[in-house]
């Protein structure tokens, strides 16, 4: 293990399994990402290393098959799978966030159902909120489920599914205004339908009326596969409403967002420490006036910089993991780790580009997919507007002032 980034107080189970995922990255992620993301290619063997691993189900509780692990052994997890690739850990953080909801939202023959499977890696899960209109707005979805008889048809499109294409479960918030009165908040009106389709693009075979239209190209986080969803007539049945009851969805997602928070802030330490790393070692190979770059007091700047920034970001994560799984509201605490996290990784990244000088802009070298990277944080689950409006509500809340 590197010096930066420690984490006292783990369990030797928990040490056992970053150690081993650490391992697994060194030998299995690292050397294959620079090929694979240039191609733009679905690391197919990586994930089902992963699954050896038990990794898919990390967080599923034993008794549905899982680890039964907390979420502070996830973010680890994913912040050491990040530090190799970052797509990698969004084929994760998806399924993760699935399964997530269906332990504490979902009826128990759906988790018998569906998280036995989810843990193996048999099942894999993505979620669906974002449509092309709204950004960061939930309440304006207008993706619509409308009963009929023992079925919901629902019409809409929906925007920005990490795994859409490879995954064969998508939980989707749709609106259903049913039982609600006339100028009801929006939030009251969304539900979370839970969706088994086939992996693979175009109309779906198993759904009639679902289509996946294609890969979305984007500047970074490739080989993970990001599309839309599109539903016309789409008939699901009641029993797949999550938890069974109409009208809970907005809270059922932002649950899961909370703790989906938490994992961008991994991605966001991982990827700021391989920077690190990146950085440090480039330092101490290239030379200029006759020594080490690194020797030049500019340069230990920027490291020292660095390194604080790479440990900030991971206290602030650590905590907000830890305050969730002692059963306390941690919305703030996850949005100041996402938050900071997502702001020093770009910070730390465009610092270890700096170092490596012209060598840097080269496709070539490691910090160019880097580069690429680190902005998807800056707006994966909240852009940092969001987050400073969540922090600033819920500091007026706990700083009120009585009177």
């Amino acid at each position: 293990m590197s010096r930066l980034a420690q984490t006292d107080g783990l369990t030797d189970i928990q040490q056992e399994i970053l150690s081993t995922v650490r391992s697994f990255v060194d030998k299995e992620i690292i050397p294959v990402a620079h090929e694979l993301e240039h191609k733009d290619e679905y690391p197919t063997d990586i994930v089902e290393g992963l699954k050896e691993l038990g990794i898919f189900g990390l967080m599923i509780p034993e008794e549905y098959g899982g680890l039964g692990e907390s979420l502070l052994t996830y973010a680890l997890t994913v912040e050491e799978i990040a530090r190799g690739w970052m797509s990698v850990s969004g084929i994760i953080n998806t399924h993760f966030i699935v399964a997530y909801m269906l332990k504490q939202h979902g009826t128990e023959e759906q988790k018998e159902y569906f998280l036995p499977r989810m843990a193996t890696g048999e099942v894999r899960g993505a979620f669906s909120m974002s449509e092309p209109g709204l950004g960061s707005d939930v309440s304006a979805i207008r993706t619509k489920a409308v009963r009929d008889g023992d079925d919901y048809v629902i019409n809409g499109q929906k925007m920005w599914l990490t795994n859409g294409g490879t995954s064969n479960l998508v939980a989707v918030l749709c609106r259903t205004d049913e039982g609600q009165p006339e100028g009801a908040a929006p939030h009251k009106s969304m539900t979370t339908f839970l969706i088994e389709k086939e992996p693979g693009f175009g109309p779906n075979p198993k759904v009639k009326g679902l289509t996946v239209p294609g890969k979305i190209e984007k500047m970074g986080y490739k080989g993970v596969d990001t599309t839309e969803l599109i539903l016309e007539d789409v008939k699901i049945p009641s029993h797949r409403v999550l938890g069974g009851r109409s009208g809970r969805g907005f809270y059922q997602m932002m649950d899961g967002v909370e703790v989906g928070r938490v994992n961008v802030a991994a991605r966001g330490c991982g990827v700021a420490q391989r920077a690190f790393e990146l950085g440090i070692a480039y330092a101490q190979q290239r030379q200029t006036f006759g020594k080490p770059i690194a020797q030049h007091q500019a340069i230990q700047f920027k490291l020292s910089e660095m390194a604080t920034k790479v440990e900030a970001a991971h206290a602030l994560m650590v905590n907000a993991a830890r305050k969730k799984d002692s059963g306390q509201r941690n919305d703030l605490e996850a949005g100041m780790a996402k938050y900071l996290a997502s702001e020093y990784c770009k910070e730390v990244v465009e610092d270890a580009f700096r170092i490596h000088g012209g060598y840097g802009f080269s496709k070539e070298y490691e910090i160019e997919r880097l580069y690429r990277e680190a902005p998807m944080l800056l707006i994966g689950e909240g852009t940092a507007e969001i987050q400073k409006m969540i922090i600033g509500r819920r500091l007026l809340e706990e700083y009120r002032i009585q009177g």
